[in-house]
């Protein structure tokens, strides 16, 4: 049978239109105290930017864990409206959803949040708040991006990690198919309002957690943030307040210059470089059903892959044994049995990570490694072996 191949010599004869527009993002983000005492302006300029004569309609999901450390901010929340009532119209009282990776893990509660959407009524020109740590305000994002096709969403940051990376960013998502952020979009917020008292507030095993993307966007934009964090980590460590109000804003604002000037806010390509350490962490939060913390998983991929830089010849020995050593004294521990589950024809599980970290965003497979402390490279092959070997370092260390 002859090819059926297109002539060199044929003419196109298609008409073509291109359709060509660019839109531009801005968003607020703002770093105060006490964000729902009835004289902080924060909340009030931000619903009012664009409309200020109006009486803005609300709906606010909150996260439940969060209620267990304050207790009393649905009523908070409340006496604010109330007080406010001229630019604030808060639908009904607010609604509180599960904590954590379970919120995500269950397209249930993206429906039910959905379903209180459209009985308020809650239209574009209407407000969508969330009030809680990543995985609220990855849920709540997501609900607010696909409900009439985009409700201007605030989000209200309660935890570290939060505070000072996801919270910042233009990401939205939940899990499914075992994957971590499998379905999602990328939509802005309308304003990120940090509150640093809920820090205050906030169990010590989730401060630490947070710390490690500090770490993270350090290793791989800023040398001399790297050496602040290494300077101050013996406060850092007892989370005095001074030191932890500008790691959570010195981190997002390096998370905030990569998005807007890293040139692929939507990650297009095939790169992700504030990825740095999570192809393990997303696997390893998935193979221990999330009972490591996103951020607890991102320290143990930081040390795996800042070892890995090493063992292939990017990066002088000894920086990944200062890396370990940073992120223990943070709090961190960087091991779990997790990276030695095999699957049945006794392949590391952990090595899946890397197929899925790339079908995430299809192209070729991008890893970023490290040149120096404060500068990442990126890279389109990974060796098995040397992973397998930097698992038996991490392994070593911890028994030592």
């Amino acid at each position: 049978m002859p090819e059926n191949k297109l002539q060199p010599e044929a003419e196109c004869t298609a008409d073509v239109s291109w359709q060509r527009f660019s839109v531009p993002y801005e968003y607020p983000v703002y770093f105060t105290d006490k964000l729902f005492d009835a004289g902080n302006p924060v909340l009030i300029q931000t619903l009012s930017r664009l409309e200020p004569d109006k009486r803005h309609r609300v709906i606010v999901f909150v996260d439940a864990g969060l209620l267990q450390s304050r207790s009393q901010l649905f009523t908070e929340l409340t006496d604010y409206a109330n007080a406010h009532s001229d630019h604030i119209d808060l639908v009904t009282r607010p609604l509180a959803m599960p904590a954590g990776e379970k919120l995500k893990s269950d397209l249930h509660f993206v429906e039910q949040m959905q379903k209180a959407i459209a009985e308020h009524h809650i239209d574009r020109h209407s407000y969508v708040i969330g009030i809680g740590g990543g995985a609220l305000l990855d849920a709540v994002g997501l609900v607010a991006a696909t409900s009439h096709r985009g409700i201007r969403h605030i989000r209200i940051p309660t935890t570290v990690l939060a505070q000072n990376d996801s919270g910042v960013g233009v990401k939205n998502s939940v899990n499914l198919f075992e994957q971590k952020n499998y379905i999602g979009t990328f939509a802005p917020p309308f304003a990120v309002l940090n509150d640093y008292d809920f820090i205050r507030t906030l169990p010590q095993r989730d401060k630490i957690a947070g710390m490690a993307e500090a770490v993270k966007v350090a290793l791989i934009r800023d040398s001399t943030f790297y050496q602040w964090l290494a300077e101050h980590a013996d406060a850092l460590a007892v989370f005095r307040e001074p030191e932890m109000r500008y790691m959570i804003k010195r981190c997002a604002e390096l998370h905030m210059q990569q998005i807007a000037h890293g040139g692929d806010p939507f990650e297009t390509g095939s790169a992700r470089p504030l990825d740095y350490g999570h192809w393990a962490a997303h696997k390893l939060e998935t193979l221990t059903r999330y009972h490591l913390r996103h951020g607890e998983a991102v320290a143990i991929g930081l040390a795996l892959d800042t070892h890995y830089s090493v063992l292939c010849g990017l990066l002088p020995a000894g920086d990944d044994l200062e890396v370990c050593y940073l992120l223990e004294h943070l709090g961190f521990k960087l091991w779990h049995a997790g990276l030695e589950m095999e699957s049945p024809d006794g392949q590391l599980e952990i090595m899946r990570g890397l197929k899925e970290f790339r079908e995430h965003l299809g192209g070729e497979l991008t890893i970023t490694l490290l040149t120096a402390l404060g500068q990442g490279i990126e890279v389109h092959e990974i060796d098995d072996n040397l992973v397998q070997q930097s698992i038996h370092w991490l392994k070593h260390r911890h028994a030592s």
